[in-house]
């Protein structure tokens, strides 16, 4: 058994949860914020047994991908309002998942 664990940016957070569940998969979702964009993203937890997780793998790959973007850098970077008027948009990659897996020594309910 293993734990698959995937952070996904907001936008694709349903799409992917709408393709786990067509394909009778289960996952926990928890919102989280993090990276230098400070946007909303989803933690995702499944367990899944040794066989499924190249499938979960894909569907991920396949609903979180990446595409870029424009924004304001400045503000992201100083922090104050005043920077606002500074900011000049900046091109950058969004989407996509980072996929944490590992083997589960013990799982059940209790």
């Amino acid at each position: 058994m293993k734990m698959i664990l995937a952070i996904v940016q907001e936008e694709d957070v349903r799409p992917l949860l709408d393709r786990l569940m067509a394909n009778g998969l289960r996952a926990t979702k928890m919102a989280s914020t993090g990276g230098f964009l400070r946007t909303g993203n989803y933690t995702i937890l499944m367990g899944a047994d040794d066989d499924q997780v190249a499938g979960i793998v894909e569907i991920i790959r396949t609903v979180c991908r990446r595409r870029k973007v424009f924004v304001s850098a400045f503000p992201y970077a100083l922090g104050g309002p005043e920077s606002a008027f500074m900011a000049q948009p900046v091109e950058v990659e969004v989407g996509g998942a980072h996929i944490f897996i590992w083997k589960v020594e013990h799982a059940g309910r209790y």
